[in-house]
């Protein structure tokens, strides 16, 4: 490796190290280019390419991470298979491309790749703890697969539930529901109070909420058309990803939701942080208590695929029971999709469509009910991300789309909208104007994962002026010692 290279390298890992996660891949880019006109000098001299065959698959596999770190997944798993053509024989390459295909819910082909490591390291613990996961996910998805019913065809569990036959312990000191099962004020106060002691709200009430709650956005369309009226507002945060006390710093910087200060929460509120329930309760609580004031949108992270992998349901099953899960899935499955602001604002979690002639009507028509699909306008609103070059190109996800300026112009001018406001990626200022400032992101979870040093933020709209969204930026607060992706399944890499 040259001089130039290897101190490239170095401050790519450097960067990464410091959490500048989207610095480091440019810089490991850079560093890639480098080793390739190495690598095409060292051939043309015939000199021996071996060693810069590794390094160059290193660097890939590295870049690798670096894309995982930014949800970038299939990006990931092109670099992962990138350093695999390299250097057929280095591991890390195959342990990259496993978690990558792992996140785009390819478990067979992780499996192929975890097998082949094992194949080479025979006596490794630690792969074969990782098959042993990628196995039983297997095995889970098959089994449920032979058991599932169509859900039109069965009654929810939300309406099947016997909540108030559930007995609450004399020795239970947390919050109760009023006498009538409602959640007051009094109960939203006693709850964060009994969160921020690191309690679990009692099974009885956490079932009733979902129960309740179900049956209230079950009777939502899928796309809501929300009225802020000229002297009132409207707070719109991003993704929470379960990092509960930095969701509480949103209340004491904004105040708690009222019918005087509405919210409005842009999707991914559970996976990777390690306070999902407490966040989603509350949440759930406070649309109980305020139903036409709090809002609350579905992410691509309120999905059965996605929460078995990042640590929501491993997070249910520890405090809660699986059959606690299942409940919360079928309250994500109603989940609205979208929301219009007083005909002008499209609130969505990702992004726009691969053809230009989707209207809000197409959006409305959509039936929500359900896992979302690998393709389509339910896809697309959930997964989609903006890009700054005009036109559509595959995302780097690995799913949906990502769609430029044009598109982002021609869909506002077919609808009448002035601009969207979506989430679904991290920005290290909290938020991001984009396309002409017909695209806002705003993203709520600061240092995300405790790892990448990002500001949260949140928009105040003004009924009286939706042309000004004025950004509230925060950073994260201390939280208790537990790390992210605590409940996460044990096969992510």
């Amino acid at each position: 490796m040259s001089d130039e290279a290897k101190e490239c390298r170095l401050a790519a890992n450097d960067l990464f190290k410091r959490g500048l996660i989207s610095m480091a891949l440019d810089k490991y880019t850079e560093c890639i280019d480098l080793l390739i006109k190495n690598l095409t000098s060292a051939q043309q001299g015939d000199n021996n390419s071996g060693s810069i065959n590794n390094d160059i698959a290193c660097c890939y596999a590295n870049r690798s991470l670096a894309n995982m770190k930014l949800e970038m997944y299939g990006s990931a798993l092109t670099d992962a298979s990138k350093a695999i053509e390299y250097d057929p024989t280095y591991i890390k390459g195959y342990y990259r491309r496993a978690a990558a295909y792992m996140a785009l819910g390819k478990h067979k082909l992780a499996l192929d790749d975890l097998r082949k490591i094992a194949a080479t390291a025979e006596n490794d613990k630690f792969v074969h703890s990782k098959i042993k996961a990628c196995e039983k996910i297997i095995h889970q998805i098959r089994f449920e697969k032979a058991i599932s019913v169509d859900s039109r065809n069965s009654r929810p569990l939300a309406y099947t539930i016997d909540c108030d036959s559930l007995a609450v312990e004399g020795s239970y000191r947390g919050p109760h529901l009023d006498e009538s099962g409602k959640v007051t004020l009094d109960f939203i106060h006693e709850l964060i109070n009994h969160y921020k002691e690191q309690k679990i709200l009692h099974k009885k009430y956490a079932l009733k909420i979902l129960c309740n709650v179900y049956d209230l956005f079950a009777k939502s369309p899928t796309l809501i058309d929300l009225t802020v009226p000229s002297d009132g507002k409207i707070t719109i945060c991003g993704d929470i990803h379960g990092q509960f006390y930095d969701l509480l710093h949103i209340f004491e910087l904004n105040g708690l939701p009222s019918e005087t200060n509405p919210y409005l929460f842009n999707g991914d509120v559970v996976d990777r942080g390690s306070w999902s329930i407490e966040c989603i309760l509350l949440l759930l609580s406070f649309k109980l208590l305020y139903p036409n004031h709090f809002y609350i949108t579905r992410g691509n992270h309120e999905a059965h695929s996605i929460n078995q992998i990042y640590g929501f349901q491993g997070e249910c099953r520890v405090k809660y029971s699986q059959t606690m899960y299942e409940l919360f899935t079928e309250v994500f499955q109603v989940l609205p999709l979208a929301y219009c602001i007083n005909e002008r604002v499209l609130v969505m979690h990702g992004g726009l469509f691969s053809s230009d002639d989707v209207t809000l009507d197409d959006i409305r028509k959509i039936d929500r009910n359900r896992q979302p699909p690998d393709e389509g306008l339910m896809c697309e609103l959930l997964w989609s991300d903006p890009m700054p070059q005009d036109g559509r190109a595959m995302s780097k996800r690995g799913i949906a789309i990502q769609f430029g300026p044009d598109v982002t112009e021609k869909f506002c001018q077919r609808n009448n909208l002035d601009y969207i406001i979506r989430s679904h990626e991290a920005k290290t200022l909290g938020y991001e104007r984009a396309h002409n400032n017909r695209c806002i992101t705003i993203f709520s979870a600061p240092n995300y994962c405790d790892s990448m040093g990002n500001d949260g933020a949140f928009i105040r709209l003004s009924g009286s002026d939706l042309s000004n969204p004025e950004f509230v930026q925060f950073q994260a607060s201390p939280h208790p010692d537990l790390k992210p992706m605590a409940y996460a399944n044990p096969v992510m890499l």
